[in-house]
């Protein structure tokens, strides 16, 4: 660790209004998105771990998305209401680390994860008769394995290369959390090189994990136009359709964020795509997956039928 960097015992995060009526506003809207996060995500990991029809590769991956979206949403919201609540901006030096590094591996593990689901879906579709061989009860455990050590892996590389970096620009992180691009900005330039080739791994890696999602959705778009009924359509797509949409969703605001050039950044865009990827993918994504899953939003209307009946008969119970 050099000098100047463990010169600095805090950060200062971006606040998003200076008066506490903005503040006190901001805290009610990411109090109100992260609840929604907890009860979408919740209510999918406890329907796909109690439902035993559930127990197939594709919600087993789905509950692995929840999991890490809650995670994600999780690692950068609480602070950043906590900050607004008590009108502060500090982070600890070793709160931006840990920030950083969770950030940066769930996030990673979550695009691993979203590949692993595109093999899925093509192997489903296009290969059905092979899917339990191809898609075993190992197979798609190691897979899922797979994914979180590589975002593991990633996330120590990037936050030893970053946080090992000596600082000349202050502490001042121009976000609400302690995000990559921001917290290399305060970096001296010439060191700012030596974390490159994590970045040119890094960023092959995600550029060869969405040309294999691109690839395995033109085949299975050509599989599912090959379909004679309406219902088997249907049925494909279902499947796919909510899948896309978070892949979508996620590299879009991802590509916005990384790659974009400095004539284009500005400190508002910045806390805009910011909020996309960070903050709205975590609560909107069980919307996203239940609303063409019939059978999804099936197991999860029996099990909140299922609570309610049992505490029914619970109070009414003689004592």
């Amino acid at each position: 660790m050099s000098n100047s960097s463990s010169s600095i015992s805090q950060f200062l995060l971006l606040a998003f209004a200076d008066t506490w009526e903005l503040q006190l506003l901001h805290f009610c809207l990411f109090l109100g998105i992260y609840l929604a996060a907890l009860l979408g995500n919740g209510l999918i990991i406890i329907t796909t771990a109690c439902d035993h029809c559930l127990h197939t590769p594709m919600y087993f991956f789905l509950l692995n998305l929840s999991v890490l979206d809650l995670g994600c949403i999780s690692t950068t919201v609480p602070k950043s209401m906590a900050n607004s609540l008590w009108n502060t901006r500090a982070i600890s030096y070793s709160g931006c680390v840990a920030q950083h590094f969770f950030f940066v591996f769930l996030i990673i593990t979550e695009y691993f994860v979203l590949t692993v689901m595109a093999y899925d879906r093509y192997v489903a579709i296009c290969h059905p008769l092979h899917y339990g061989t191809l898609l075993g009860s190992r197979a798609f455990v190691h897979m899922a394995a797979a994914a979180w050590a590589s975002g593991f892996l990633c996330s120590v590389l990037y936050t030893a290369n970053t946080f090992s970096l000596p600082l000349c620009h202050g502490n001042a992180v121009d976000q609400f959390f302690c995000e990559i691009p921001q917290v290399l900005k305060l970096s001296c330039l010439v060191s700012y090189l030596s974390v490159t080739g994590v970045i040119v791994v890094s960023d092959s890696l995600a550029f060869g994990s969405f040309v294999f999602i691109v690839v395995s959705y033109v085949q299975i778009f050509r599989a599912v136009l090959r379909i004679p009924s309406q219902q088997g359509r249907h049925k494909a797509s279902s499947t796919c359709l909510p899948h896309l949409a978070v892949v979508s969703l996620f590299v879009s605001t991802g590509i916005f964020t990384y790659p974009k050039p400095p004539s284009i950044s500005s400190l508002f865009l910045d806390q805009v795509v910011s909020f996309l990827y960070s903050v709205v993918p975590p609560a909107v994504n069980p919307l996203i997956y239940s609303m063409r899953n019939q059978e999804l939003k099936d197991a999860v209307w029996k099990l909140i039928t299922g609570c309610l009946s049992s505490n029914k008969l619970h109070i009414s119970k003689p004592i």
